[in-house]
């Protein structure tokens, strides 16, 4: 960072996932940032894989997706699918995960989604991310650690350490974003405690290499259970071949992560693999706390908590990272329509009820499956807990509530944050349908960009006539489109999916949620447009 950039809209406390996407989504919207890393780099390890595929259309809005999917990682495992449990890779298979919640990496999306899962892993997935945040004009700074920062009603001044050095320099925010991880001194300094349930489990993470080619045979899962007597864990494939990683459970109460010495790494790999003299080469091997927590706020004054440092949940569902992916995306363009003068700051107040409520609830999600893995094991399992829903719900169902989402009267929906069957409801994903623009095949959620958008049915002229002077009277940029013109819906499904009748219109925000809908046509159409966008950007 250059010492005359004294300045910068927004300042990102921490380079992990959640980190790097704010620092992407924030620089698509055009805004400047700077993002401070305490560690000198990256991290080499592999930690988490599986994009989901709310996260993977959310890289598909940015134009990243194609670049993820040919990362080395996603190609090795582009056939990999199932959860499986066995004695031992080489022995008894005891069973595999087969529950109407889990929608497997195969599970036919296409109705649902113009994309689908995708298994990267984060070593892979993180440069990724941040080569186009920085070709978009995000600026990093690595080994350097937000020592303090305090707050005033214009903005954020924090003290950032260079680390080698020791030198301390001042930088002013407008904003501060801490993704600073599950112990986030942003969020202790904020004062913001966390609820849930707490720890669930202690795990060592080891990456080895190890040729297991006869071990796996034809299978291509993504992950094995293993139980026996010597190793409880659980191993997943990064090449389906040499290249491995098996998460082991162990008490640090009784004993500390360093005494996990590379031998005794590898016995535990051999146990696993059920090869007694496996020649193991151990690459890695990193303690970790699987955690159901949710911090109590999600923002205070002009600083916002994103991923970890919001939210910690056990792995088992591959929600973590993604929900924070998510987190970086609703927050990032209200940022910038605030900063670029299109919304007033209390557009900034819905990021805590919106993300708060859906984080907690995915939280319960992730613990509850974990709780629901060891049935795996069993000769006659009972059934799943019926508490538990359906990965697509977790993906695509969610709800907010919030001051930027405008239902009618007849929008009203069952409280509670997951909804099997949204259809266009204000507050929700706005649905996948397969359209032509310009002779083109497009998704639904390919209209959605930078600015709110306006979608209006095939007899709505008059919503999409009024719409351009409602938005220059409200002062907002605003995109609208209407079927039959260059935009049309070969199926005639949109109406159905988004709720609506030919005469109707949807106005969907810049992170792919519906903020209103009308059913038909209405008197003064322009007046109620008008109404719309500065209710929903605080005008």
């Amino acid at each position: 960072m250059s010492e005359k950039q004294q300045h910068t809209p927004v300042l990102v406390a921490g380079a992990g996932l959640a980190g790097l996407s704010t620092a992407l989504f924030l620089s698509w919207h055009r805004v400047p940032c700077v993002v401070v890393e305490r560690h000198r780099g990256m991290s080499p390890h592999p930690r988490a894989r599986g994009i989901n595929p709310r996260a993977m259309e959310l890289m598909r809005s940015v134009g990243l997706e194609p670049e993820v999917r040919s990362t080395e990682s996603a190609r090795a495992l582009a056939g990999n699918s199932g959860v499986l449990a066995a004695q031992s890779l080489a022995g008894h298979q005891m069973g595999a995960l087969h529950e109407q919640y889990f929608m497997d990496v195969r599970t036919d999306l296409s109705a649902l989604s113009p994309t689908g899962w995708c298994l990267c892993h984060q070593d892979e997935f993180e440069p990724v991310i941040r080569r186009r945040a920085e070709e978009l004009g995000a600026r990093f700074s690595y080994f350097t650690e937000l020592e303090s920062f305090e707050q005033t009603a214009d903005g954020v001044t924090a003290l950032l350490r260079d680390r080698d050095t020791g030198e301390v320099r001042t930088l002013t925010a407008d904003y501060l974003v801490a993704a600073d991880g599950p112990d986030s001194p942003v969020r202790q300094a904020l004062g913001i405690g966390v609820e849930g349930p707490g720890t669930t489990g202690h795990f060592l993470n080891i990456h080895f290499e190890a040729d297991l080619t006869e071990q796996v045979g034809d299978r291509r899962f993504i992950m094995c259970y293993t139980f026996n007597d010597a190793v409880r864990g659980a191993l997943m494939p990064l090449d389906n071949s040499r290249r491995w990683l098996l998460h082991v459970v162990f008490d640090p109460a009784t004993e500390d992560a360093a005494s996990f010495t590379d031998e005794r790494c590898r016995d535990l790999v051999r146990a696993a693999a059920g090869v007694p003299d496996l020649e193991v080469k151990v690459l890695g091997a990193i303690p970790w706390e699987a955690a159901g927590r949710t911090a109590t706020a999600f923002a205070s004054g002009r600083a916002f908590l994103v991923g970890d440092a919001a939210h910690v949940m056990p792995p088992s569902g591959a929600f973590g990272s993604n929900t924070g992916i998510q987190d970086a995306h609703n927050l990032a363009w209200k940022l910038a329509a605030v900063l670029r003068g299109e919304a007033g700051p209390g557009l900034l107040d819905s990021y805590d009820p919106e993300r708060r409520p859906v984080c907690a609830a995915t939280v319960e999600q992730a613990v509850l499956r974990s709780k629901d893995r060891p049935r795996l094991a069993a000769k006659e399992p009972a059934p799943a807990n019926p508490a538990i829903h359906a990965d697509t719900e977790i993906w695509f169902g969610w709800q907010y509530r919030s001051p930027a989402v405008l239902p009618a009267p007849a929008d009203r929906a069952p409280d509670g944050v997951w909804n099997g069957d949204p259809r266009g409801l204000p507050g929700t994903r706005a649905p996948h349908v397969p359209l032509t623009r310009d002779g083109q095949e497009v998704s639904s959620l390919d209209l959605f960009t930078r600015t709110p958008v306006l979608v209006a049915g095939p007899d709505a002229g008059p919503w999409a006539g009024a719409a351009p002077a409602a938005a220059r009277e409200a002062g907002v940029a605003l995109d609208v489109l209407r079927l039959g013109d260059t935009l049309h819906d070969p199926a005639d499904a949109w109406g159905a999916a988004y709720g609506v009748g030919p005469e109707g219109a949807v106005l969907v925000r810049p992170d792919g949620v519906v903020a209103w809908r009308s059913a038909g046509a209405r008197d003064a159409p322009s007046a109620v447009l008008g109404d719309v966008l500065k209710t929903l950007l605080d005008r």
